[in-house]
């Protein structure tokens, strides 16, 4: 299973978003990836983030490389995970 991919819900380990649940939108290269919240649903905003700071779940949404935050939240509201997304979680210690 690959961890950083596309669709992959992740947690923020570091920032001022630490805690909030964030989906993997698109991978730029081995050490940046690019997540959205969507802001509307969980406080995170579309950027650039290094995967030393991001701690990947096991849930995964199917969405396509480079999707806008409207589709993201359609599909997270689709599978039933807009509630859970937007609760903040206590990061896991690595």
């Amino acid at each position: 299973m690959p961890a950083i991919e596309v669709g992959r819900i992740c947690v923020k380990l570091a920032g001022r978003e630490t805690g909030r649940k964030c989906v993997i939108v698109d991978v730029m290269d081995k050490s940046f990836v690019l997540v959205t919240g969507p802001k509307k649903v969980t406080g995170v905003k579309r950027r650039r983030a290094n995967i030393n700071h991001i701690a990947p779940l096991e849930d995964k949404i199917k969405v396509k490389r480079g999707v806008s935050d409207e589709e993201v939240t359609q599909t997270l509201e689709a599978a039933g995970k807009l509630e859970e997304m937007a609760q903040i979680t206590k990061p896991p210690l690595t």
